[in-house]
């Protein structure tokens, strides 16, 4: 490679890594991940929230970025979108290798996945289908609720907390040792679960009471 071609290269990945940009909304649960995600990293995104009840997402800008017309969204510098959440954070980790959030190895990248999924397709579905046949969703208007549905999503996330509970009486972490990409899912669908869907783990859940003390007390959770 030329040193020209070279300091083209160097000046196009400083200029993405200065200018991105978060489409967002406040108290949103993925959103809020790719924050945390950014915050461990020591990475500024300029946060733009969006009219998420007024339709925004739905608009041709919005689309533009996003045709899913779903938050997040990171837009860099000279414009290129990044959807998906976990695309976002893949992103970031390349864009900034440390601290490694995704596992060092094979082994721990395996097992960061397989916990990491475990959340997204438990934990947040069911969730999601309680929050979403609920009773604030239902005021706004956005969806005919459905009861079984709602009760069903409550039972499966109760379900799993303990699930978590068990399995953080034999580590420290949702995957392992150290604090990954799994924490982060976690803690955000837990809080947002307590808040806005009437989710709350039980008192007696001790060990998920501990782990959340303590990924809790970051700073790029405290940031978020």
């Amino acid at each position: 490679m030329s040193l020209s071609r070279l300091l083209r290269v160097i000046k196009q990945f400083w200029q993405k890594r200065r200018t991105m940009k978060l489409y967002s909304f406040a108290g949103a649960p993925n959103p809020r991940r790719v924050l945390i995600f950014a915050a461990e990293k020591s990475l500024q995104l300029d946060v733009v929230n969006v009219d998420l009840r007024g339709g925004e997402t739905k608009r041709p800008e919005f689309l533009s970025k996003n045709p899913s017309g779903k938050i997040p969204v990171l837009e860099l510098g000279d414009g290129t979108c990044i959807a998906e959440t976990v695309a976002i954070c893949r992103y970031l980790e390349a864009l900034a290798p440390e601290p490694n959030l995704f596992g060092r190895d094979a082994l721990e990248t395996a097992l960061v996945e397989a916990h990491h999924r475990h959340i997204e397709f438990e934990l947040h579905s069911s969730t999601g289908a309680a929050w979403v046949n609920g009773p604030i969703v239902a005021a706004a208007g956005l969806v005919q609720p459905i009861e079984e549905q709602r009760l069903r999503g409550a039972g499966l996330t109760r379900k799993y907390y303990q699930r978590m509970d068990e399995e953080l009486a034999n580590r420290p972490f949702m995957a392992g040792e150290r604090f990954t990409v799994a924490d982060i899912s976690a803690l955000c669908m837990i809080d947002f679960a307590a808040a806005m869907v009437d989710l709350r783990p039980d008192d007696a859940l001790q060990h998920l009471w501990a782990w959340h003390g303590r990924v809790s007390q970051r700073s790029s959770t405290r940031q978020s």
